[in-house]
C-alpha cells in the first residue's frame, strides 16, 4: 500500500462505521490522519472507532442539521478544526419501478444521498473557509451516470451529488478549497442486503473487469483526491467502475 501524506489532518468521514466508509476511514488513519466517523449507528460506529487508530465517533443523522452542527462542535472541540470531509453516508432504497416506487421512500433516498451532503458540507464548509484549506470528497455513484433500471430514487439522489459537487468545485475554485466525487461500481458491502439479487446480477454484469470494486480501491482514491497533493482538481468526478462508465 502507498502511504498518502495526511499527516497531522484532521478528517469527517460520513458513514464511517462498516463498508466503504470504514475502509476509507482505516486508509486515512494509516496515512496519518485523526478521524472522526459520524455513523447513525451507534454500536458500529464505537466497534469501529476501537478498531481503527486514531479514531473517534459521533452518532449523526445526516439529514439533521441542528445534530450535524453539534457533531461539528463535538468534532472541532475533540480534534481540531476538519481539513477533510468524505460524505458517504448512504442508502440504496427499494428495488421497484418507478410507478411502483413509494414517495415516502423516495423522499427518504434523496433525503439521506443527496441532502445529508449539502447538509455536511453547510456544516463543515465555515471551517475550512477560515483557515483556507480543504479537501471535500463526496461518494457518488455509477448510477448517477448512467441510471440504475428499477433504482430510480438512488440514481437521481447521486446524479444529484455529482451536480453538487461540480456547482461547489467550481464556487470554491479560487480558494484553497478542493471539492471532487467519486462514482464507484458496485462494491459488495452491506449496502447489496438492500438489493434484490437480480439487481446484483445486473450490477454485474456491466462491469467489464467482471468483479465489484472492492472498499480498499476506493478508499485509496479517496485518499489521494483528500490529500494537499490534489491541488489541481476541483468539481471533478472520478471513475472507478471497472470500466463500465461511458464517460
Amino acid at each position: 500500500m502507498n502511504r498518502i501524506d495526511l499527516d497531522g489532518r484532521i478528517a469527517i468521514v460520513t458513514g464511517a462505521a462498516r463498508g466503504i466508509g470504514r475502509a476509507i476511514a482505516e486508509r486515512f488513519s494509516a496515512s496519518g490522519a485523526k478521524v472522526a466517523i459520524w455513523d447513525i449507528d451507534r454500536a458500529a460506529a464505537a466497534a469501529t472507532a476501537l478498531a481503527v487508530e486514531n479514531a473517534t465517533y459521533d452518532i449523526v443523522d445526516v439529514t439533521d442539521p441542528g445534530g450535524i452542527a453539534r457533531a461539528v462542535e463535538a468534532t472541532e472541540a475533540r480534534l481540531g478544526p476538519p481539513d477533510i470531509l468524505v460524505n458517504n453516508a448512504g442508502i440504496s432504497g427499494p428495488n421497484l419501478p418507478l410507478a411502483e416506487y413509494p414517495p415516502e421512500e423516495w423522499r427518504r433516498v434523496v433525503e439521506i444521498d443527496l441532502t445529508g451532503v449539502f447538509n455536511c458540507c453547510r456544516a463543515v464548509l465555515p471551517l475550512m473557509q477560515r483557515r483556507d484549506y480543504g479537501r471535500i470528497v463526496n461518494i457518488a455513484s455509477i448510477a448517477g451516470k448512467e441510471g440504475n433500471p428499477n433504482a430510480s430514487a438512488y440514481s437521481a439522489a447521486k446524479a444529484g451529488v455529482i451536480g453538487l459537487t461540480k456547482s461547489l468545485g467550481k464556487e470554491l475554485a479560487g480558494t484553497g478549497i478542493r471539492v471532487n466525487c467519486v462514482t464507484p461500481a458496485a462494491a459488495r458491502t452491506d449496502i447489496f442486503a438492500q438489493m434484490t439479487e437480480a439487481q446484483i446480477d445486473y450490477m454485474l454484469t456491466k462491469i467489464p473487469m467482471g468483479r465489484f470494486v472492492r472498499v480498499e480501491e476506493i478508499a485509496a482514491l479517496v485518499a489521494w483526491l483528500a490529500s494537499e497533493e490534489c491541488s489541481f482538481s476541483t468539481g471533478g468526478v472520478f471513475d472507478i467502475s471497472g470500466g463500465r462508465a461511458t464517460y
